[in-house]
């Protein structure tokens, strides 16, 4: 028995590779099958089956194109109905898989379709789940997000999630290993470990969602209380998930089409395409494609593309470094941004070369920054509200980074102001979003809050 956790942390997801006797299962793939398809090929064995806890809201899976390649069929849980051919397993259904069988358990309450797969060995003994968004390590899948669908409050779906872990997945042995879908980071839910991996019973003792004497009623309570609003790409991402989506080679080759600077510009004027600019921060503050938005492929890259462009039919045009264009053409694809046009041949370089206007941006240290307080100049502060909570700059005004588009007008248009988060990424971000906009007085404070506290900037709670 071979058990292997392909975890990619920009989106803290964990997908799950099940080996025996040459035959393999596949839980919750990715978009990019060759992970799997390779891995597979190593251990000279077949996919046998590929099974799904659910439709994911955050990621688009692979399963479609992994079904495709492989002829592997696809199994949900009970409640699903996918526009593509698949199966759907009955509560308690059993697949063998080599000498294990593995048992699909039926658990809704994040979404109706929600299923934890039971992995039990070839004596019989039950040795891991793979629990999807029903269980994480620390807590569970929040309920608001298939209230749409369901035609369900978040309430009535964080009842049905309290009864589907204490009638499937309480009662199994301590030893029991957990394999969640998500880790912390996740917008899947809201109180997440950083371990990906544990044991059941150690989630009982620790994960507030299982104490032993927790009422319906209380669980329903601290479930759904303080869930932040979920992205906006999320139900875009569920429907690619149910109904399908272009082949992930079709994307990978319509994505990497070099464009000249010429070309590239008249695609940009003619098509409404968001320029990405996808190089560390450094690079795009010295010199960038005047209008492009900011999103490092180093950073929370694919969420943050989700969250803040949104719509998964936006045409997209790249700025990346050489040798990157593939990689950052299949993480826009993990989250369903599938239009992506092409790049820019030589990128900046190439763009300057043929005498094309270029942007910068001003950043300055916390040094200065801490010299530019005493002018009680404007700072804003873009980082997530628990952040800003904890600690922040007295008088610094909050706008976070994934609603900056509500607080546009708050900005000064002629003043310079002040902007940080909490290292300097999400800064740029959102500086580059304000200077597409128009507005060009925005200063990023580089190395954001923990270089504030370095400096000895005055701070409160």
């Amino acid at each position: 028995m071979n058990i292997e956790q392909i975890y990619t942390g920009c989106l803290s997801q964990g997908a799950y590779y099940i080996e025996s006797e040459g035959e393999v299962a596949i839980i919750d793939p990715l978009r990019e099958t060759h992970p799997y398809t390779e891995r597979a090929e190593r251990d000279n064995a077949k996919i046998k089956y590929i099974f799904e806890t659910h439709f994911h809201a955050d990621f688009v899976s692979g399963h479609l194109s992994l079904s495709e390649k492989t002829g592997a069929p696809i199994i949900f849980g009970p409640n699903a109905n996918p526009s593509f051919n698949a199966t759907i397993a009955n509560d308690k259904q059993e697949f063998k898989v080599g000498k294990l069988t593995i048992i699909a358990l039926h658990t809704p309450g994040h979404t109706m379709e929600s299923t934890t797969y039971l992995l039990r060995d070839e004596r019989g003994k039950d040795q891991a789940i793979f629990s999807g968004d029903t269980l994480f390590l620390g807590d569970v899948g929040r309920p608001d997000l298939a209230q749409k669908a369901a035609t369900m409050t978040q309430d009535e779906l964080a009842g049905i999630l309290y009864d589907s872990l204490r009638e499937k997945i309480m009662p199994l042995a301590d030893d029991v290993t957990v394999y969640p879908a998500h880790g912390a980071g996740s917008a899947c839910g809201k109180n997440m470990m950083k371990e990906t991996v544990d044991t059941l019973g150690n989630q009982k003792k620790m994960n507030y969602a299982l104490r032993e004497d927790m009422t319906r009623d209380e669980f329903i309570q601290e479930v759904t209380d303080g869930l932040l609003p979920p992205p906006s790409y999320f139900p875009l991402n569920v429907k690619m998930n149910k109904e399908g989506y272009d082949s992930f080679d079709e994307v990978i080759t319509r994505g990497t089409k070099a464009l000249s600077p010429q070309e590239f510009e008249t695609a940009a004027n003619t098509t409404g395409a968001v320029m990405l600019d996808v190089r560390h921060q450094k690079d795009f503050i010295k010199g960038h494609v005047p209008k492009s938005i900011f999103i490092g492929l180093d950073g929370g890259f694919a969420p943050w593309v989700g969250d803040l462009i949104a719509d998964v039919q936006q045409p997209i045009l790249l700025i990346v470094d050489e040798g990157r264009e593939e990689e950052a053409v299949m993480r826009l694809s993990r989250v369903g941004f599938d239009n992506t046009l092409g790049y820019l041949k030589g990128g900046i370089e190439a763009w300057q070369q043929a005498d094309k206007e270029v942007d910068s941006m001003q950043s300055v240290s916390a040094t200065v920054l801490k010299e530019k307080i005493k002018e009680h100049v404007p700072v804003f502060d873009v980082r997530k509200d628990g952040e800003y909570s904890s600690a922040h700059i007295p008088n610094a005004k909050h706008t976070s980074l994934s609603l900056i588009n509500e607080y546009l007008s708050d900005y000064p248009t002629k003043e310079p102001f002040y902007v940080h988060c909490a290292g300097g990424y999400r800064s740029v971000i959102a500086a580059s979003i304000l200077k597409s906009r128009g507005i060009h007085n925005v200063i990023d404070v580089a190395g954001g809050f923990k270089a504030i506290k370095e400096a000895d900037i005055e701070i409160t709670a």
